[in-house]
């Protein structure tokens, strides 16, 4: 029986950006880059993602450094993919905000499985970039960051949204990580395309965490009222 942890690993192992980027720009694949992110990312699917229920899309910007570039899995750190996920991890164990976040709301919508029974998530890029800063730093970059980037990856942004449709997730909500430049992005994106009829945006983990964590609880709330409008039994 194909589920959807075969359509999503399937999709996952075909990731690949073959165009041009802007100079002083580097793609970011977890799945080509490291030897642990497509082990532990279909471990991960497997595990909670091997039937056919129905489930709406979470769409975040795009993978980080720290989370989904080393695990394969979006907002999953290695810390919280060994901790809350109790998946084995052998890479190295960075720390994302964001992924504390996410799994601080998982556990308040009640749980890994409960959760991700009715949801996915991933990225309007389904890849991530990086840059060199002023100090020599590898840093992380997004999609919008730059025009010329943005221009570069559309197409790309477009394939990999249908791809992702024809794994089977519903498309009456797509929930957007991000109330700025990524749902501004995705909006009108999505007014041209018609991938989903209602777009639902919610502040991104990251801001949360960098600059509103002591109500850190009032957007889990938000979240969740969120989410409960589209649990399907």
């Amino acid at each position: 029986m194909n589920t959807f942890a075969d359509r999503i690993i399937a999709f996952n192992n075909q990731l690949e950006y073959k165009g041009a980027l802007p100079a002083g720009i580097s793609i970011m694949n977890p799945f080509k880059d490291n030897d642990f992110a497509t082990d532990v990312s279909s471990q991960f699917y497997r595990k909670y993602y091997s039937d056919n229920h129905p489930r709406h899309l979470i769409l975040g910007i795009n993978p980080g450094r720290f989370g989904s570039a080393m695990t394969g899995v979006s907002f999953t750190d290695p810390k919280r993919m060994i901790n809350q996920c109790h998946i084995p991890y052998n890479g190295p164990i960075t720390h994302e905000p964001s992924s504390e976040y996410v799994y601080d709301m998982i556990n308040a919508f009640g749980g890994i499985s409960e959760f991700y029974r009715q949801f996915y998530i991933h990225s309007v890029c389904p890849l991530g970039f990086t840059i060199t800063n002023d100090r020599g730093k590898e840093v992380n970059y997004n999609y919008y960051d730059k025009p010329e980037l943005q221009k570069a990856v559309y197409p790309f942004i477009i394939e990999n949204i249908e791809k992702q449709l024809q794994l089977g997730f519903e498309t009456d909500i797509c929930f957007c990580f991000g109330t700025g430049k990524n749902e501004a992005f995705l909006r009108k994106l999505n007014n041209e395309q018609k991938f989903f009829k209602q777009i639902i945006a919610l502040e991104h983990p990251r801001f949360i965490m960098q600059y509103k964590s002591k109500t850190k609880q009032h957007y889990i709330a938000k979240y969740l009222e969120a989410f409960n409008k589209v649990i399907i039994d």
